[in-house]
């Protein structure tokens, strides 16, 4: 107990928030593989229904089972985020089985490393499809299925989306597109109390993105060397912020792109001399 500094009289502490989800909804697209599927599993884990889906159909039967014997409530549905209706499909399963959504995750991605002369007009589309045409589709199917207020949407992002790569414009095009949907959403969803958040994943060790950007351990030291913290992260960096930006400690958050990259858009560190 501490005494209240107005007038003397003892009161409880403050509770910290709690991460309890159970009983949540939870819509993800592209929570089979990756950063992705370890979200689904944090959510799980935490206690709540997780219905996933994906472009694969077995890629959504796994993860499902996955999660089922792991004792959790899941469900999951096959589709495209470039598909819209097959999306509202996807959103209209989840809601009439558990009822409205609590947590929608979009967090599916597309990359390649290409130069812009080289790459054709339809491979620049296809991330852009993906990326951002993907997540307003999934945001837009799911708002009107949403818990009111309540719900938190939240997108995976990445470093490209303020800083430019080489061989990378599609993508960095693609997520600067992300960053800025997610803030005006935050604006136009906000009066209804439905909070709009981003993750920016750094260098994730275990990624498909990783594995492409750093094929071979030479290009992994040069690029571990350059980061502040100088060490790459891990899926359950992402999924624990993930958790916590769809957690009560988290209600006053919103139109924010949560960086958990290591310093990386900090700049090149390499040169920076240890203590």
């Amino acid at each position: 107990m501490t005494a209240d500094e107005h007038n003397g009289t003892p009161r409880a502490l403050t509770p910290a928030p709690s991460y309890d989800l159970t009983g949540k909804v939870c819509f993800m697209a592209g929570g089979t593989s990756g950063i992705n599927q370890r979200i689904a599993e944090r959510f799980a884990t935490a206690g709540a229904k997780v219905f996933v889906m994906s472009r694969k159909p077995e890629k959504v039967e796994a993860t499902v089972a996955l999660l089922r014997e792991a004792g959790a409530e899941s469900d999951g549905q096959a589709a495209d985020v470039r598909d819209y209706q097959a999306i509202e499909a996807a959103v209209e399963a989840c809601a009439d089985r558990w009822g409205p959504l609590d947590m929608v995750l979009a967090g599916q991605a597309g990359n390649f490393p290409a130069g812009a002369a080289q790459m054709s007009a339809n491979a620049f589309k296809s991330v852009i499809d993906i990326d951002l045409l993907g997540t307003f589709n999934v945001f837009r199917a799911a708002i009107h299925r949403c818990r009111r207020p309540g719900a938190v949407f939240l997108t995976i992002s990445a470093p490209q989306a303020t800083r430019p790569y080489p061989y990378q414009s599609h993508v960095c095009a693609a997520k600067a597109g992300v960053n800025m949907l997610v803030k005006c959403l935050a604006m136009e969803w906000g009066p209804v109390g439905v909070r709009v958040n981003g993750i920016s994943p750094g260098p994730i060790d275990g990624t498909e993105g990783m594995d492409r950007l750093a094929p071979n351990e030479k290009m992994r030291e040069t690029y571990r060397k350059q980061l502040a913290l100088r060490t790459f992260g891990d899926r359950d960096d992402i999924a624990d912020a993930a958790l916590w930006l769809c957690s009560g400690g988290a209600d006053y958050v919103t139109g924010t792109i949560l960086e958990v990259e290591g310093g990386t858009t900090l700049g090149d560190a390499s040169s920076v001399l240890t203590f």
